[in-house]
């Protein structure tokens, strides 16, 4: 099946590059602006800034108080979010046709007069204080993922802390850092917008001028170097009050600028994706060593991005017995690589995946945009089922060789297993 979405970029003179991808049959338009910020480029002792910044964007700007952005949208029959991400923040809001202009107001209005007020900073830094409490501290298993990490990235690398952040570092930040941030990271020439759904070209070239074009332009900002060694695999043991204990072996995968990670994503998928996959058909039918066994891949744009499986093993096994039996299937897939049947079926969940993704056009547009980031051309969106359509057994087995290296080990093992 052939994918090809009629597309059309441009550029504003203050550097706001825009997509437009018109689907005249939608019932509405999404509104997809990404900001080339994350906690990548979050300097130590200031960290969580960009994840700040997904709360402060809705707390009012030069023209709209605060809570009316997102009350405006769904006043219209909209929707409207935000998330963080290592390298990236967008925010998105997807509208009647209708409500268009006035989405694209909104967005300019923050853009070039947020309401950076202490009492603004300061109502935002503890609601992500308690989210802190909710999400990771009070939590099961809320600090695997920083576990998992420090793994593999030591504390002073540029990936070598969560988009949460630290609280300690919240405390001792001022308005006047906030704003510094702000003014370095948050303008058009370091944004791309992306428009999909029920609007035409020039539709959306007018809207978007008349109130996006009359921001200032501003420099834009340089990433942080990534010159930091990463750590060697090395096994970590925590005990913690869980309701079972678990282990994830993970490994260091290419960065995406440099690979995207299909052919590994595919190896996975075959290793780890529902009962029929080779993983669970070993660990958890035959060798009964194993509940369940998943895979995850933690993607870095700029440095290694992290691949891990986790398996939670039966009261019998533990993780160490798990351990080994997920090393021997994995030195084996990687000997013998995938068969024919196995290949087709991980095409196949791709395809599926891949159009459910693009089947809205909120999903669409995030598409558009995260090809944009991380190959530089949002039209890579129309060429990816060919390109992962055409990888082959051996491409799969090339990948999945990674996993038969020396894995990271976490046990994370339940205060009851210990």
């Amino acid at each position: 099946m052939e994918v090809h979405y009629p597309l059309h970029t441009f550029s504003l003179p203050n550097g706001l590059r825009v997509c437009v991808q018109p689907d005249p049959a939608a019932p509405g338009v999404a509104v997809n602006l990404w900001y080339e910020v994350g906690s990548y480029d979050e300097v130590a002792g200031r960290t969580g800034f960009a994840h700040l910044f997904e709360h402060l964007m809705f707390q009012g700007s030069a023209g709209v108080a605060s809570g009316e952005h997102m009350a405006l949208i769904e006043a219209h029959g909209g929707s409207v979010n935000a998330t963080t991400s290592t390298d990236r923040t967008n925010y998105f809001e997807t509208v009647p046709a209708g409500a268009l202009q006035l989405a694209l107001w909104l967005e300019a209005d923050r853009m070039g007069a947020l309401a950076l007020t202490q009492e603004n900073f300061e109502s935002q830094r503890q609601v992500v204080k308690e989210e802190k409490r909710q999400r990771y501290d009070n939590q099961p298993y809320g600090d695997l993922l920083e576990l998992l990490t420090s793994q593999h990235f030591p504390t002073h690398h540029p990936y070598g802390h969560l988009p949460i952040g630290s609280m300690v570092d919240l405390d001792a930040a001022t308005t006047d850092d906030v704003v510094a941030f702000f003014d370095t990271w948050y303008g058009p020439g370091n944004a791309t917008l992306v428009l999909a759904g029920a609007v035409g070209i020039e539709q959306a070239r007018e809207a978007v001028e008349r109130d996006l074009s009359r921001l200032p332009g501003r420099p834009r900002p340089e990433h942080l170097p990534t010159h930091v060694p990463l750590r060697n695999p090395a096994t970590v043991r925590v005990t913690r009050d869980v309701p079972h204990s678990v282990l994830y072996s993970s490994w260091t995968a290419p960065a995406l600028q440099d690979d995207p990670g299909d052919a590994l994503d595919l190896a996975l998928g075959i290793l780890t994706d529902g009962a029929a996959s080779r993983l669970h058909r070993a660990l958890v039918k035959r060798d009964r060593v194993a509940l369940d066994v998943h895979a995850v891949v933690l993607g870095h744009l700029r440095d290694h991005s992290i691949a891990a499986i986790s398996v939670r093993p039966t009261d019998e096994a533990g993780t160490d017995t798990a351990g080994r039996a997920l090393a021997d299937e994995l030195a084996r897939f990687a000997e013998e690589g995938p068969t024919e049947e196995e290949h087709a079926r991980a095409l196949a969940q791709f395809e599926r995946e891949w159009l459910l993704d693009l089947a809205t056009v909120e999903g669409r547009a995030d598409a558009l945009n995260e090809a944009w980031l991380q190959q530089g051309d949002p039209a890579a969106v129309n060429d990816r089922l060919a390109r992962v359509s055409a990888l082959t057994p051996e491409d799969l087995q090339r990948a999945a060789a990674r996993l038969a290296s020396p894995a990271a080990e976490l046990h994370y093992v339940a205060e009851a297993d210990s």
